[in-house]
């Protein structure tokens, strides 16, 4: 016997304790956990990532997702109920390049997601078309601005223009060279001994000449060429990103980012040593000093502040737009680091403010220019990176001069890193002060936050 009719009977497909179903919980768990991989990989801090992740889960229904996030991974997992196993997956971060266009279309796509409901395989094809569109500018754009950046770089320190031409030069020869050595597997250590050996090696060469007496070099300082070089080098690490994890509460990641950072220094300074020292072996006169002030023209100290917060945005693949705006960032950054600095604040407190004001402003600003707020503020403190103090330390380290050594060098960069804490500390403060202005926290911000709220007493 057989019916002549197709079974009516409704079959009841699995729901979670949420009401979603298996097939969409999976296919949510696995695009958040893909999202919060390249959002790490492309420069977001881990609190902006976990947000982020939450975030996109909860416009699919999905409550009960716990994400981790360490410095080489990220894993998200899924509570079903009591009465189901949990869903858990986790990924690696393989390669990590900075580009902040494919992160603000990233943080677009999970905007649209959350406001107009976006089918799950839509947005899964999306995602894939985001992840898949070449940078915006070709890989020489990116070394001329990392060059454009060294020489404002010096032209902020009071360099000549023989100086600010040698700094361009000199960083342009040092990305091909780091990036020629990348893609042959060379570790990121290595690349730091060479990119701080050959503005070194510059800076040597040209003390030579002024020693022989070559005409056109009175007046010319050979460590300018060096300290633009190492403030490039340092532009490129995680400082204010691992102390901005730390203070979030992601100590795991601000740990390693910052062990990281540690690592590379070392690197800068095992390449300026390695040339310093073959150039004493070889009789060069060492005529260099670890002392180096800013340009007496303000006007000239904020233009290049806007210099280079306009060229590393570039560099950093941000929109036209973007670029734009984080010159005027940049410029107002540094306006506020002369005010606190003429009312008498140190430099750790001065840069911490003047990073409130980037980071108020960018948050205040971006939605309404069409610009994401993380290319305002990672490019508007960058001239506030304490790069001349750390090549000051560096100096008295690695040369033991009367005076100065070990001890005087260390005490040196831990102001230089009281100098990076400030400025994650400011960001930080100027994005919470910015929130309740622009809008209120979501679910998945104020999960995210309360890692560095949260009240052991509760």
């Amino acid at each position: 016997m057989r019916d002549i009719d197709p079974p009516t009977d409704v079959l009841s497909l699995w729901l979670g304790a949420d009401g979603v179903d298996q097939r969409t919980a999976r296919a949510v768990i696995d695009l958040a956990m893909r999202m919060g991989e390249t959002l790490l990989s492309t420069g977001a801090s881990a609190s902006d990532v976990v947000a982020t992740v939450l975030r996109l889960t909860d416009a699919y229904g999905l409550r009960s997702v716990h994400v981790d996030v360490t410095f080489t991974s990220i894993s998200v997992s899924y509570h079903r109920g009591p009465d189901a196993d949990p869903m858990t997956v986790m990924r690696g971060i393989k390669v990590r390049s900075t580009d902040l266009t494919r992160l603000e279309r990233l943080q677009r796509l999970v905007r649209d997601i959350a406001d107009e409901k976006v089918e799950i395989d839509e947005a899964r094809i999306r995602f894939r078309s985001v992840i898949r569109a070449p940078h915006p500018y070709r890989r020489w754009v990116v070394t001329a601005s990392l060059a454009t950046v060294a020489a404002a770089v010096a032209a902020l320190l009071g360099g000549t223009w023989i100086i600010l031409v040698l700094s361009f030069v000199t960083t342009a020869a040092v990305d091909r060279a780091q990036r020629w050595l990348a893609h042959r597997g060379v570790a990121a250590f290595f690349t730091q001994v060479v990119g701080g050996a050959i503005p070194t090696l510059v800076a040597v060469g040209l003390l030579t000449a002024i020693s022989a007496g070559v005409p056109g070099l009175a007046g010319v300082s050979p460590s300018l060429v060096v300290a633009s070089g190492i403030v490039v080098l340092l532009a490129g690490l995680s400082v204010v990103g691992a102390a901005q994890d730390a203070i979030d509460g992601y100590y795991v990641t601000a740990g390693a980012r910052g062990f990281e950072v540690l690592v590379l220094t070392l690197g800068i300074v095992v390449g300026i040593g390695a040339i310093l020292a073959i150039a004493q072996r070889s009789g060069v006169s060492q005529q260099f000093t670890a002392t180096a002030r800013l340009s007496t023209n303000t006007v000239v100290q904020v233009l290049a502040a806007m210099v280079v917060s306009g060229a590393f945005a570039i560099s950093a693949y941000a929109g036209p737009r973007a670029g734009f705006y984080s010159t005027l960032t940049g410029g107002l950054g540094w306006i506020a680091y002369l005010g606190g600095i003429r009312v008498s604040m140190g430099p750790a407190f001065a840069s911490a403010f003047a990073a409130l004001v980037v980071g108020c402003l960018a948050q205040l600003v971006a939605s309404r220019l069409q610009v994401p707020a993380l290319a305002l503020t990672t490019a508007g403190i960058v001239p506030l990176l304490p790069g001349l103090v750390v090549y000051q330390g560096l100096f008295e380290i690695v040369r033991s001069t009367p005076g100065a050594g070990l001890s005087t060098g260390l005490t040196t960069l831990l102001g230089a890193a009281g100098i990076g804490m400030g400025l994650a500390a400011g960001v930080s403060m100027g994005t919470f002060l910015a929130r309740p202005l622009r809008s209120g926290l979501d679910r998945g911000q104020r999960r995210a936050l309360r890692r560095s709220v949260g009240d052991a007493r509760e």
